[in-house]
């Protein structure tokens, strides 16, 4: 089978660098609903259009491509004592809208990225934001998506 539109494909994957250096080795398979339902990066999504089983293929893809540009107002300095008290360098904090809108879409994952005395830097970027990458991505299994997987947008969680 083909990967199509609403087929449910799994990708045996690796991220590197441009330099090739490795970001992510992929220890999981990325199975996803293929057809612009925004479960993978739409540059990735059109090179696997049509491939079949075993098929590899590599794509490089731009700061904007992939988890978009380095967006320095996403980065705060927050007082330790308005921080939770067990507090640890890469920690994962959801923050509030600072204009007052209201929402799920309107929170944000900061990550610690650096704790000096009494102030804390929080990062709202993606750890891979403002850097192009390479994915290598072979399909490793495709089959017909579900009427209820296509209705939900996304792949079966079993």
């Amino acid at each position: 089978m083909k990967v199509v539109k609403n087929s449910i494909v799994t990708l045996k994957y690796s991220v590197t660098d441009p330099d090739g250096a490795m970001v992510d080795d992929g220890q999981e398979p990325l199975i996803y609903l293929h057809g612009g339902h925004d479960d993978i990066f739409p540059k990735i999504e059109e090179a696997l259009e049509g491939k079949e089983l075993n098929e590899t293929v590599k794509v490089r893809l731009q700061a904007d491509e992939a988890f978009g540009e380095y967006d320095a107002e996403l980065v705060q300095i927050e007082s330790r004592a308005d921080l939770p008290e067990e507090l640890e360098l890469g920690m994962e904090l959801e923050g509030g809208p600072e204009d007052g809108g209201e929402g799920d879409d309107d929170f944000v994952i900061y990550r610690v990225t650096e704790i000096d005395g009494d102030k804390v830097v929080l990062d709202g970027n993606h750890p891979l934001a403002g850097k192009p990458l390479v994915f290598t991505c072979t399909v490793a299994a495709v089959r017909p998506a579900s009427k209820e997987e296509v209705a939900r947008g996304s792949a079966s969680e079993d």
